[in-house]
């Protein structure tokens, strides 16, 4: 089980996330295809927003554990969980395999 405050962080951080992700967009847009001199300006700005605010920060956590390793993506959920979960029959269309 993760601490209580790294999955306080992460929620921390997807909100940064999502509050800054337009601005975001907008001034590396604009240091990509805007002058040079508008590009250092808009790159300057993009310095100055929080780090947090950066979406390679995030990291995917067990919904269920806050776990931060072996994530399963498709269910949100460690696979610890994952094969407790599909062990009890409680993720539908899931089976033990079996040949």
């Amino acid at each position: 089980m993760a601490k209580e405050s790294m999955k306080a962080r992460e929620v921390k951080r997807a909100k940064l996330v999502a509050r800054y992700a337009e601005k975001r967009a907008a001034l590396k847009q604009i240091v990509r295809t805007g002058e040079p001199a508008d590009a250092f300006e808009a790159a300057q700005k993009l310095q100055e927003l929080p780090k947090n605010s950066n979406p390679i920060r995030m990291h995917n956590r067990c919904k269920l554990t806050g776990r931060p390793k072996g994530y399963i993506r498709q269910f949100g959920i460690s696979r610890i969980q994952f094969r407790e979960m599909a062990s009890n029959g409680l993720i539908p269309g899931v089976k033990k395999a079996s040949w």
